[in-house]
């Protein structure tokens, strides 16, 4: 069965979403894209709501989203319940992000990373299993304890 991202970029991220997209599909993902498809200004949080709807209920296992720093995809992602999204900057922060904290959502920064770093950051987050162990008693502690019946 292939697993499927959800990928979006605002404006500032659209030529590096394009950049990244046969990367994502060359390592067998499923690709689900949720726009942008230009340049033209467009406002970030509705692309991350977007992709953090799709990896909440389920229509996919991993999203991918960019914006020019990947700082406002990040905050606007990590508001949804389950959706533990990760701004990388490089192979490490990629690893880390999937290793210790179990991300589910990559973001990258369109203007920060350039294509070749930004394709080793995708194949990295998405060939690094979560560790558990200790990290996973962590990990459990940012979702709400479920309400008792």
């Amino acid at each position: 069965m292939t697993e499927t991202i959800a990928i979006a970029a605002d404006h500032g991220g659209y030529d590096l979403k394009c950049a990244l997209l046969s990367e994502l599909q060359a390592l067998g993902l499923g690709v689900i894209d949720l726009g942008t498809n230009s340049r033209d200004s467009v406002d970030y949080p509705d692309f991350a709501d977007a992709v953090a709807r799709a990896v909440e209920d389920g229509r996919a296992r991993w999203g991918l989203l960019i914006c020019g720093t990947g700082i406002g995809m990040s905050m606007a992602a990590n508001r949804h319940r389950g959706v533990r999204a990760a701004l990388v900057h490089d192979g490490l922060t990629a690893r880390l992000a999937r290793q210790h904290n179990d991300a589910n959502v990559l973001v990258l920064g369109g203007r920060i990373l350039g294509p070749e770093l930004a394709k080793d950051c995708v194949k990295i987050f998405f060939a690094t299993p979560f560790e558990g162990g200790r990290h996973a008693r962590r990990v459990a502690k940012f979702s709400p304890a479920k309400a008792q019946a």
